[in-house]
């Protein structure tokens, strides 16, 4: 049987979309999930991540809930792009062979979290940022002074954080946290592919038709929040390391090894769950969103218009 070939232009596409769309409809849990993780013992203002949205709201207003959403929606069309796509042609390419076995399916998830880092340390690193920026300020304030919601927040924009992290760092200031950011998000990919593919794969009608959309919106939740909570350590990690806003009682850190150390001696391991329930919310729909706009087909619904080549 001849080699199914896939259209990369239409993948990208799809991918690109289907992160817009989903990041649009998760960032205000991913904000309260990032607050949380920054939060140490002794500098804690949320409770929660419900009161974590009620201080955003009433200190910073409505959209408050989407600070530094700009740099998400900007960067996050080829991340996710990249990821998707890079996961569907690693399969295509590792099934030419024969049989995609599971230890393909994850050799493939692990090279499409590998090539998305180039677009994620640096999306995240400014995310962060921003959301903290924000979160430092909040936390100067008296606390009853931010439940009467009577102060405005100010925050650098992403453009100056931009170039401020140029100027002092360079390049490497947009990829402070690298290693971390691959430890997280290369796991995730080599879990949730393979999983999603085979909660998947349960619900299509017969051998070789496609699964239902609410089928793959489901296995994209399941696949996304089992990933999610079991790289969550990595993401508290990556967090702290990426958070150059620290107050004078917060602890700084060096690298993985310190930053696992520090946050082990005074905060305890369950430090390493916080945002968890968070982040699994987060997750959970923003890949079963992406995952039902990246089968419907959107881009080679678009790249059908276009005039075709004739040998």
């Amino acid at each position: 049987m001849a080699d199914k070939q896939i259209s990369l232009p239409a993948k990208l596409i799809n991918g690109g979309i289907a992160g817009l769309i989903g990041v649009t409809c998760v960032f205000p849990i991913d904000l309260a999930k990032t607050r949380l993780q920054n939060q140490q013992n002794g500098c804690r203002l949320y409770t929660s991540m419900s009161d974590c949205l009620i201080k955003t709201i009433r200190s910073e207003g409505y959209f408050g809930m989407y600070r530094g959403a700009a740099v998400n929606l900007t960067l996050v069309t080829p991340e996710k792009a990249i990821k998707l796509a890079a996961n569907d042609f690693f399969r295509h390419h590792l099934s030419k062979d024969g049989k995609l076995t599971l230890l393909k399916e994850m050799l493939a998830g692990c090279g499409a979290g590998t090539c998305q880092v180039i677009v994620t340390t640096p999306m995240e690193m400014l995310k962060i940022q921003k959301l903290n920026a924000a979160g430092a300020f909040i936390r100067k304030l008296m606390p009853e002074t931010v439940a009467a919601g009577t102060v405005e927040a100010k925050s650098p924009t992403a453009m100056q954080i931009t170039r401020q992290l140029l100027k002092e760092k360079g390049i490497a200031g947009l990829y402070k946290g690298l290693g971390a950011t691959l430890l997280r998000d290369v796991p995730f990919s080599i879990i949730y592919f393979p999983l999603f593919a085979n909660l998947n794969n349960l619900g299509k009608r017969g051998s070789d038709g496609p699964a239902p959309f609410y089928v793959s919106f489901i296995s994209g939740c399941l696949a996304g929040s089992t990933a999610a909570v079991a790289v969550n350590p990595v993401d508290v990690i990556k967090t702290r390391l990426q958070s150059l806003t620290r107050g004078s009682t917060e602890d700084t850190y060096s690298g993985v090894t310190d930053c696992i150390r520090k946050i082990l001696r005074n905060e305890g391991p369950t430090a390493f769950l916080k945002g968890a329930y968070c982040r699994a919310l987060v997750i959970a729909p923003l890949f079963g969103i992406a995952q039902v706009v990246y089968f419907l087909g959107v881009g080679e619904f678009i790249l059908s218009f276009l005039p075709k080549k004739h040998d």
